[in-house]
């Protein structure tokens, strides 16, 4: 895919890495409102739709990761993330195809596979482009696509389906993605200014971050947090549906809303008290989302037992935003542990850790645990394993507040960058 001819600015840059970021996101997540719509046609349990949800995508997604960033550093990361989401649109079409478990499966593998080539690479595009002392800031703006790719992708996903059908709400995601890949290369090269020296080998990245306990702790950490976040993620739809009662609209404009309040509040928060505080103290990049993951897990608690789903709707927000708290400190601390030009390894193998137990355990395991609670509890199962899977959340914030001390040892000093 051919890229353009000049280095574009850093605010278009981060503009179009965003976009493409809510494009992963609108793929990724629109499985999760369009759950029950399939479940009832291709006649699906909750297990294998947490399959669907989970390993389907994260298989592939986390281990490609690694060989595709490697990729990235050494022929240039705006390259390989265009041709990415060239791969993830067209096999998010795909899944309109779907007659069984396994079509669907394997068109999700490929989502997985796509989507494997942008994240790591935009992390380390970003490193480009935005010194340190801002660069918290811009990897929140960056992270901005996870809650609005989330919540366009269920009020997209749910409104479509409920006027037309599932099939449908897959093409036109996919294709918006097909339309976008063309003006991305047109307007994002990597930037030539800033260190391009070899990307060191995997082994030698690999062996650097085993060796950093900042590096294990705050990946295991943000694994455990995922493990519960993406199974909220992907379930709340089916729980708002089956315990508090709503409609399949309904439940879309629930979600979207509480993902775009909640979710934008609590990434550009984050960003901006661990850029502020960071400065301080290195330390709170792992703190301060250690604290908000702590706090998240009664208060998402009260909004799962509540018995109507408005008190749910106000009860959720403030956990919703504590839950987003940690891209912009942590992914700006793992960026930091290593030198500019492995950036994109680092974050590849950061992100390995992360999906294959967050990603692709999460959404399985609360679906597998409600099967194995439906018969006592019936429809109110997945309600139940999703109270459950909150000790995630406890386990991920005391990893954090034990990991700040070893931040501050394996911290990376980086010569001093003009502003851009």
């Amino acid at each position: 895919m051919k890229q353009g001819t000049a280095t574009a600015r850093p605010t278009v840059v981060l503009t179009m890495l965003l976009l493409v970021y809510i494009c992963n996101f609108v793929d990724r997540q629109i499985l999760a409102i369009l759950a029950a719509p399939i479940q009832r046609d291709l006649a699906l349990s909750d297990g294998e739709m947490g399959l669907l949800g989970g390993v389907a995508f994260a298989l592939l997604y986390a281990t490609c990761g690694v060989p595709l960033s490697t990729l990235a550093d050494r022929t240039g990361r705006a390259r390989v993330i265009g041709w990415s989401l060239v791969v993830w649109s067209a096999c998010t079409a795909l899944c309109a195809a779907a007659q069984g478990f396994w079509h669907i499966f394997l068109a999700r593998l490929g989502v997985g596979v796509g989507e494997a080539g942008g994240v790591a690479p935009s992390y380390a595009l970003i490193g480009e482009y935005f010194p340190s002392d801002r660069r918290a800031r811009a990897l929140a703006i960056y992270s901005l696509g996870i809650p609005i790719g989330s919540g366009a992708g269920v009020l997209a996903g749910g409104t479509i389906a409920a006027l037309v059908d599932w099939r449908l709400a897959f093409v036109v995601v996919g294709a918006f993605g097909l339309i976008l890949a063309p003006i991305f290369a047109l307007l994002v090269r990597d930037r030539q200014s800033v260190d391009r020296t070899p990307a060191a080998p995997l082994r030698r990245t690999a062996a650097l971050l085993m060796r950093r306990r900042s590096f294990w702790l705050l990946s295991l950490a943000q694994a455990l947090a995922s493990m519960a976040g993406y199974g909220i993620v992907f379930w709340l739809p089916s729980v708002l549906q089956r315990s508090f009662g709503l409609d399949l609209i309904g439940s879309a404009q629930f979600f979207a809303g509480l993902l775009l309040l909640g979710g934008i509040a609590g990434v550009l928060g984050g960003g901006w008290l661990g850029d502020r505080l960071g400065r301080k103290d290195r330390a709170w990049h792992a703190w301060l989302p250690g604290v908000a993951f702590l706090l998240s897990a009664p208060l998402f608690a009260a909004g799962i037992v509540s018995g109507d789903w408005r008190a749910a709707f106000v009860l959720f927000l403030v956990p919703q935003a504590l839950s987003y708290f940690w891209m912009g400190p942590v992914l700006s601390a793992v960026q930091h542990l290593v030198a500019s030009a492995e950036r994109s390894m680092a974050s590849a193998l950061f992100l390995l850790i992360n999906n294959l137990l967050g990603l692709a355990g999460g959404t399985w395991a609360l679906g597998a645990l409600a099967d194995h609670l439906r018969p006592l509890h019936g429809d109110d199962a997945l309600r139940h394993a999703m109270l459950w899977s909150l000790l995630f959340y406890l386990a991920a914030g005391l990893l954090l507040l034990a990991g700040g001390r070893w931040l501050r040892q394996d911290w990376v000093p980086e010569p001093a960058a003009t502003d851009p």
